[in-house]
């Protein structure tokens, strides 16, 4: 306490509104008087934004500059907007030659080291999987409640979402699984022609489109289409504090918008397999009948010798994996998402890698455990 009549001690109070962290700053501060720190100030919150205003400051010298500087340091690390127009004209020229002055006196090389960046890199790889694995674990819970309470899932909007990322997915489907029908058979034919092994071209493009290609092009075409569609309804959901409402309202965001939407990808993925192996099996006839001259009913005969039930599955069980995949990524990240636009755009480009990354693992994971398994 200031023995001084008249005087206050130095405070400051931080509110969060929004993204807004709104500081005030009052009384007397001396640098021989106790002052508060940023980091208590701060409190472990964040905000994109500090604003520095004055309420009640009295008196003032290297103190507040201290606190200010801090400020402003916490800020250029964490990338947030810094605002102190509001404070006495001195202390903001001040602050502008003590942060030169700082800047002048650092070392040139300020670069991580390589034991530094892969620790960053591995302690930020852990938290992401523990980010994955929590809400995994939320929806695995949500789900549990759904099968206990049937009656109260929103069945309206997952059908709504079933023709979203089913029905309305399938021209660009239709067209992709042709198309790489018909490039795998062109591919084919160059090789096969060597050898004259023209008709085992449907032997190949049977098996490539059912075990592998169907299943993945389609995962790949739906988190392009309906991963990142998920993230940036979420996230701008998330943005518009659509989600704290129905939180404060004791729904959960997991049970009622991401579980009418994963379970949609869930049970279209693997109708849409089916008919983009359909699709790509047709394309791979075509270029089989007019660059080989290998009639259809051929080239159907042949390739069920080679294609059984067992591949038919494989496919299915991908195409349903595959699809929980792509609405995992696409849900979390939009959860995820800043409370902006720009945090709308980036976490729907995040789910996408996301999505793409995890059915890569995926399907290596699958490979060796139907190799294992003598699928």
């Amino acid at each position: 306490m200031s023995d001084r009549p008249g005087t206050l001690d130095a405070r400051a109070t931080a509110e969060l509104q929004g993204e807004w962290l709104d500081v005030a700053i009052g009384g007397a501060w001396q640098i021989t008087e106790p002052r508060p720190a940023w980091n208590e100030l701060l409190a472990g919150r964040r905000a994109s934004r500090v604003r520095l205003r004055p309420d009640g400051l009295e008196q003032w010298d290297s103190s507040l500059l201290l606190m200010m500087f801090e400020a402003r340091q916490w800020c250029q690390i964490t990338g947030a907007y810094f605002d102190a127009d509001a404070m006495p004209e001195r202390s903001r020229v001040l602050l502008g030659q003590l942060a030169t002055a700082h800047e002048t006196s650092l070392p040139l090389d300020r670069a991580e080291t390589f034991l530094t960046s892969v620790g960053l890199a591995s302690l930020d790889t852990v938290k992401k999987a523990d980010d994955i694995s929590r809400f995994v674990g939320d929806c695995t819970l949500s789900m549990m409640q759904v099968l206990r309470s049937p009656a109260k899932f929103r069945w309206r909007d997952c059908l709504h979402e079933m023709q979203q990322c089913g029905a309305m997915a399938l021209p660009i489907v239709s067209l992709i699984a042709f198309l790489v029908g018909v490039t795998l058979a062109y591919t084919a034919a160059i090789v096969l022609r060597q050898f004259g092994g023209d008709i085992w071209i449907a032997d190949l493009i049977g098996l490539s489109m059912v075990r592998e290609m169907g299943a993945v092009m389609t995962a790949v075409v739906l988190a392009g289409r309906t991963g990142a569609a998920y993230a940036a309804t979420l996230g701008n959901m998330k943005a518009n504090e659509e989600i704290d409402a129905l939180e404060t309202l004791g729904i959960s965001p997991v049970q009622f918008l991401v579980l009418p939407r994963m379970l949609a990808l869930a049970v279209m993925m693997p109708l849409l397999t089916l008919y983009s192996c359909a699709l790509g099996i047709i394309g791979g006839m075509v270029v089989a009948m007019g660059l080989l001259a290998i009639p259809p009913a051929a080239y159907w005969i042949e390739m069920q010798t080679i294609v059984d039930l067992s591949d038919v599955v494989t496919g299915v069980i991908k195409g349903g994996a595959f699809g929980l995949i792509v609405g995992l990524a696409g849900c979390l990240r939009g959860l995820q998402a800043e409370r902006s636009a720009a945090g709308v755009g980036r976490a729907a480009t995040s789910a996408v890698v996301t999505a793409l990354l995890l059915l890569i693992i995926a399907d290596a994971i699958f490979a060796m455990l139907f190799n294992a398994l003598g699928w």
